[in-house]
């Protein structure tokens, strides 16, 4: 049996030694590059997050100090967290919907689903130009109340700025996230359907036992990517109101640009180490959590 088990296991050793040769000869071009041009740029960020502006004088955390003492910082942090906490979770609730939708529908769902890809294929530009078009003081949104005889709102001067700016994200970014979740639908065997079906299963039951479980997998990826988009909308807001919008949707970006244009370089490379270490923790306690409930799921 012993020697069974040698001459089994001597071809297999060669042949991951050859594809791990492989994967290191294939992606190590694309790790070089991200070590170049992105971890040793952050590393000497970290380095002069300890300096001074010129980056020659040792100050410790006096940078962080201020950073933290800063007013504008602390209100651009808690919208962008208060940004994230509402969009990211809405984009991928009601991209689920729509890729459920589409599914249902058959054949005629594909062509709906290629066309609400279009917002996210169209130009910043012009997505700035219908934002102005549709929410100005004299725009279409404001006629319409008018005519409904309500009274006509000041959207981008208030606090619903920052609700307009949650629209624009979930209207842009929604049709991809559909894609992503129909290709993790598809990823799920027909059969387990239509063992549910002979079993009586509802709607409700068949999605809570198969298709949720089977997309969540897709869930972070999904998550990721919403995550990635959602500070690409610095874009649009900055176009429209400029270097100080008002403080609803007064985001990290705008303090950073803000910053730079001033050169408090100080303060922006201590804020970036700051926002990097929050998002890693972030990443670190979702993982943690992750391979919790999969070890969950392997007890039961």
């Amino acid at each position: 049996m012993k020697l069974l088990l040698r001459n089994i296991n001597k071809p297999v050793r060669p042949a991951l030694r050859q594809e791990r040769r492989a994967a290191a000869i294939l992606l190590g071009p694309s790790l070089a590059g991200t070590a170049v041009f992105y971890l040793l740029p952050f590393l000497d960020v970290v380095r002069r997050s300890f300096t001074d502006a010129l980056g020659r004088k040792f100050v410790g955390f006096s940078n962080y100090k201020t950073v933290l003492a800063n007013s504008a910082f602390r209100k651009a942090s808690a919208n962008s967290a208060r940004f994230l906490c509402v969009c990211i979770p809405a984009l991928l609730a009601l991209s689920l919907v729509m890729a459920l939708l589409v599914r249902a529908a058959g054949r005629r769902g594909r062509v709906f689903s290629t066309s609400f890809l279009l917002p996210f294929a169209v130009p910043v530009a012009s997505i700035v130009l219908l934002w102005k078009v549709i929410f100005a003081r004299n725009g279409l949104a404001n006629t319409l109340l008018e005519a409904l005889g309500a009274q006509p709102a000041d959207f981008m001067g208030t606090g619903a700025a920052f609700w307009v700016l949650i629209a624009t994200y979930l209207w842009k970014n929604s049709g991809y996230d559909m894609v992503l979740w129909a290709a993790g639908l598809d990823r799920i065997p027909k059969s387990q359907y239509e063992a549910a079906a002979v079993d009586g299963a509802n709607a409700w039951q068949i999605f809570r036992a198969i298709t949720w479980p089977g997309l969540r997998p897709t869930l972070g990826l999904t998550g990721l990517l919403s995550l990635i988009n959602s500070f690409k909308v610095f874009r649009e807001a900055y176009l429209v109101a400029g270097s100080y919008p008002h403080e609803s949707m007064y985001l990290l970006q705008h303090l950073f640009n803000n910053w730079f244009l001033n050169l408090e370089l100080g303060r922006i490379t201590a804020a970036s180490v700051m926002v990097v270490g929050v998002m890693l923790a972030g990443a670190g306690a979702l993982w943690a959590l992750r391979r919790h409930l999969q070890r969950k799921e392997k007890q039961c």
